[in-house]
């Protein structure tokens, strides 16, 4: 195969992905009443917007985007999320954990570096149940965790909006069952077949803008069991621990409590892609609050987790 074929099938491959995603978009809104874009201010999330755009051109985006706010999230997410907005023109409801906590509904977490990615979940169930979405569609995808590759396209979850991992529909050429019963929503991937590799390479490809907060800047961050925590007024530094600057990046974006940053010095996609190219960890291997159990992500996701 010369060079050319080589780079021809990478373009045909993405054009793939992309097509299958924008297809799964438009079922979507042919088959919901209701939809919703789960939006986080992420790699994923920011793909999903792009996806979204071309599925409906010329068209607005015809669902909104939802955020639920942790509190818990880098300055630079927030910033991005409230600049793609009002770029792409779609409507923005933000759900905040902190007024579940205030209700009563749910207990902060003690401890050095609380996360409050548990209880976000009930969050995100009280926002799908309070304004009636039939559909919250996320940017997750099988390669990240093993509990995801599990994931349908169309992820059934029941009047609780819980996930039963064992009875899930078969999605057979590329048809979507969508029928539920009242008070059942569907969580919906569109990039479930995506790999990190490909987003980033679909990234490039589309010149898509991106947080800062994804190349290579210095931040003073804290070494904790491995993983470098950035500083913030979440995190309590344990004995004999200190904060030291180094020059880090993120692969993946979650609360500043749980979400380990990387010592890299990539300052471009083209760098980034190199270096997912030769990664030995992967992309959610940064996630302390994946390694709290050998099923952390299926115990949230079977409670409403994205």
């Amino acid at each position: 195969m010369k060079p050319n074929d080589i780079h021809s099938y990478s373009l045909s491959h993405l054009k793939l992905l992309e097509s299958e995603a924008i297809y799964i978009f438009r079922e979507v809104v042919a088959q919901f009443e209701k939809p919703v874009l789960l939006f986080s201010g992420g790699k994923d999330s920011i793909c999903l917007v792009r996806l979204a755009q071309k599925a409906f051109y010329p068209g607005k985006i015809p669902f909104p985007l939802m955020h639920v706010d942790t509190g818990h999230n880098f300055k630079e997410s927030i910033d991005y999320r409230d600049m793609l907005v009002e770029q792409v023109g779609a409507d923005l409801i933000v759900k905040k954990v902190q007024d579940t906590i205030d209700a009563g509904r749910a207990q902060e977490e003690k401890g050095p570096n609380p996360s409050r990615n548990a209880i976000q979940s009930i969050t995100l169930l009280d926002a799908l149940e309070e304004l009636k979405f039939d559909a919250a569609i996320g940017g997750a995808r099988r390669d990240e965790e093993k509990a995801r590759a599990k994931e349908r396209f169309f992820s059934h979850r029941d009047d609780f909006g819980q996930w039963d991992p064992k009875n899930q529909r078969p999605e057979l050429w590329n048809l979507y069952n969508g029928k539920k019963h009242m008070g059942e929503h569907f969580r919906v991937f569109p990039i479930s077949n995506w790999t990190e590799m490909d987003v980033w390479q679909y990234i490039a490809q589309e010149k898509i803008p991106l947080p800062s907060i994804y190349f290579s800047h210095k931040r003073e961050v804290v070494d904790r069991d491995g993983m470098l925590l950035a500083k913030s007024d979440f995190i309590t530094l344990l004995k004999g621990e200190e904060y030291s600057e180094r020059v880090v990046r993120y692969r993946t974006l979650g609360d500043m409590t749980c979400t380990g940053a990387v010592e890299s010095a990539a300052i471009s996609i083209e760098d980034i892609i190199q270096e997912v190219a030769s990664a030995r960890v992967t992309e959610r291997g940064g996630r302390a609050d994946d390694k709290r159990s050998e099923a952390a992500m299926e115990e949230r996701k079977i409670q409403g987790y994205f």
